[in-house]
């Protein structure tokens, strides 16, 4: 938290998160992720967590996802791809694929109500895939997310995030 503090990277008001949620805090894993050598100790630290599952492919939704899932693939040494929403569906693009039996670790650097990282579960699952994990750098979902596998996080805080008034 004091790494993300110090970025700048946490921060207050009032945000309409991509859930469609609001919340008064938002974490900016971007602003942590400029940083190679935080990059680095960040996702080692999470990768540490799954080299026993014998991971092949890790995969992260874009935009979130997208640096986390190279860096963990880094860290563990097998591919890094990642999906991205084509008029409101998760999808892969650009040659991506996910080989039937293949062991997937799914990423994202923040996770909240888990929707986008739910999407990119379907996604392997219906390509054949196992999803061995979740990693996340920052778990904000309060203990309201079960994936149904291990999930992991660097960093849990609990935040307020509310259904917009109507």
């Amino acid at each position: 938290m004091e790494i993300l503090l110090s970025l700048g990277a946490v921060l207050k008001g009032h945000f309409l998160l991509s859930s469609g949620k609001h919340s008064d805090t938002y974490i900016q894993c971007a602003k942590l992720f400029q940083y190679p050598e935080y990059s680095e100790l960040f996702s080692k630290k999470l990768a540490d967590e799954f080299t026993a599952d014998k991971i092949d492919v890790v995969i992260g939704p874009a935009l979130g996802g997208v640096v986390l899932a190279y860096e963990m693939a880094k860290q563990l040494n097998v591919r890094g791809i990642f999906a991205e929403r084509t008029q409101g569906q998760m999808q892969l693009r650009r040659g991506f694929e996910i080989k039937r039996g293949e062991k997937v670790l799914v990423v994202e650097d923040v996770v909240t109500t888990g929707g986008s990282t739910r999407e990119v579960m379907q996604i392997v699952k219906e390509l054949g895939g196992e999803v061995m994990g979740i990693g996340s750098i920052v778990d904000r979902s309060n203990d309201q997310v079960d994936f149904g596998v291990k999930f992991r996080s660097i960093l849990k805080i609990n935040a307020i995030a509310y259904e917009p008034q109507t």
